[in-house]
């Protein structure tokens, strides 16, 4: 029964996941309050949130893959900002909502206060850049909130270890709290780096794109595994491992390449979907252990308002700041009071808060409460944040203005490159036959040329205003051509004259050049 529960589970998520895309609404909010609903429906079974099973088969895949996807190069020009924000902010997070609960619950000792704060200190960015990269945020305002995303996590659990730790009784000092949050943080990133490159030496080595793959899968789950193990942070480990195969992936094998993007985009659809859907799903495990809620409802509405506050206070003194000093200010001018307005207001919490509010431990005081206000706060950011952020950043106009610019790099980048393969052929075609290379040679040529041209065409005005452009109209006619071709093939295995095994070859190469072709203009 478990098993069809599970199952269950998944394809409600991601039938509820594929009408929000179709319908361009945003899945995350709709998938919490669809799970709520569903929540109050009688018989269905409780789906309880394990923690060490969240971390290890969600968020590490998550995270991992976020990292992947991630720019190291953006990483590092932003780790300012970025540092602020996941180390920074977590921290202060984590005192002012741990004092302003211990305050506001009589009789809730401090240390269990801060195992709240750390809780729902980091937000999770997974609904926020979804947003921003529907509306156009500007690419450095998406690079610093992927960033804190990816670091969040593991600072914010950290604290709740050294939290959790005092809230039981250990005798912990600052310094020593401290030294511990370093060695967690430098141990997990060495690791993840060494585990990384291991992996790379072996894959670029490997020439077989399934096991590469395959290999890849694995990456995560040992990174993590291995990094815990040794007293290290995981979660850190995993971006560390992330950002670097990330940015050594031109280094193997097209096919490899396609398989990893395919499987991790599959991958992160479906934990995304059910991750969100158990968040609305708690709310009446959460209720019927805490008993009367009522007095904790407005305890947590205030602790929530203090949550989202905090957020805003630390980011415009961590924004402008750095930047009294000449030497940052140089580089790095004042931004536009709006930047700094988005980013405080992209603070949705996650299913990281969630699970770590599900393992804290039964002796921690006040525990079925703190467990409450946890999963109301992060309700709350979600719906809040989540219904006003698209309004905001339309409002006050905050917009990327890299599409011409980004155009123009890459139409220079893709001259420069159809050049050098030009070059390269005539070097290759000086000792072929005169006839076979005047013709493969010209094909050739034509290829470079065309998508050399289709770079430069997209600087131009728009197709509404010019009529459609040559290379679109290539792209156009060749996608109707392969479409007919696959009809052919297809008809021709339902006759018995090919082979499925036959068929499924041809069809890769088609759908490989389909894919080419269907590269938006």
């Amino acid at each position: 029964m478990e098993g069809v529960s599970l199952i269950a589970l998944v394809l409600g998520s991601l039938a509820v996941t594929a009408v929000c895309r179709r319908l361009r609404m945003s899945p995350t909010l709709v998938l919490v309050v669809v799970g709520i609903a569903v929540s109050f429906i009688p018989g269905i079974p409780d789906f309880q949130i394990d923690p060490d099973v969240v971390l290890l088969l969600v968020l590490t895949p998550l995270l991992y893959s976020a990292a992947l996807d991630s720019s190291y190069l953006g990483f590092r020009a932003n780790l300012r900002p970025i540092s602020l924000l996941a180390v920074g902010l977590v921290i202060f997070s984590t005192a002012v909502i741990g004092l302003a609960a211990w305050w506001l619950i009589p009789g809730l000792p401090l240390p269990a206060a801060l195992v709240l704060g750390a809780v729902v200190a980091p937000p999770d960015a997974v609904a926020a850049i979804a947003v921003g990269r529907r509306l156009g945020l500007p690419r450095r305002v998406m690079t610093v909130l992927a960033g804190e995303s990816l670091v969040n996590d593991a600072t914010a659990l950290t604290l709740f270890r050294v939290a959790m730790a005092a809230a039981a009784g250990a005798s912990i000092s600052l310094l020593s709290g401290l030294a511990m949050f370093l060695f967690a943080a430098v141990g997990g990133v060495l690791i993840g780096l060494a585990v990384a490159w291991v992996v790379h030496w072996i894959r670029v080595r490997l020439n077989d794109p399934p096991i590469e793959s395959a290999l890849g899968l694995v990456v995560p789950f040992a990174v993590y595994l291995i990094a815990e193990e040794a007293h290290s942070s995981g979660l850190l480990a995993v971006v560390a491992a992330g950002l670097y195969l990330g940015y050594r992936a031109p280094e193997t094998g097209f096919a490899t390449r396609l398989q990893d993007d395919a499987v991790w985009r599959a991958s992160d659809t479906v934990l995304e979907s059910v991750v969100f859907a158990l968040i609305g799903l708690q709310l009446t495990n959460v209720v019927r252990e805490v008993g009367a809620i009522g007095p904790l409802v407005v305890t947590g509405a205030i602790l929530t308002a203090v949550t989202v506050l905090a957020r805003v206070v630390w980011v415009y003194p961590a924004t402008y700041l750095p930047r009294l000093l000449p030497a940052i200010r140089r580089g790095d001018p004042f931004p536009n009071w709006r930047t700094p307005a988005v980013i405080s207001w992209a603070g949705m919490r996650g299913v990281v808060s969630l699970a770590a509010a599900f393992a804290i431990t039964p002796g921690v005081p006040y525990r079925d409460q703190l467990v409450f206000l946890a999963f109301f706060i992060t309700v709350g950011t979600l719906l809040l944040h989540g219904l006003t952020l698209p309004w905001l950043i339309r409002k006050l106009g905050v917009r990327g203005e890299e599409t011409q610019a980004d155009a123009l790099a890459e139409a220079q980048a893709q001259h420069a490159a159809g050049r050098a393969a030009v070059a390269r052929l005539d070097e290759l075609a000086e000792g072929t036959d005169a006839q076979v290379a005047q013709h493969s040679v010209q094909k050739l040529r034509y290829m470079a040329q065309l998508r050399s041209n289709t770079s430069w065409e997209r600087l131009g005005r728009p197709a509404e205003e010019t009529g459609e452009s040559p290379t679109s109209a290539y792209r156009r006619l060749r996608r109707e051509m392969v479409a007919a071709e696959r009809e052919t093939f297809v008809q021709y295995r339902d006759d018995g004259r090919i082979d499925d095994e036959v068929l499924r070859r041809v069809l890769r190469e088609l759908d490989l050049e389909e894919a080419m072709l269907s590269r938006e203009d």
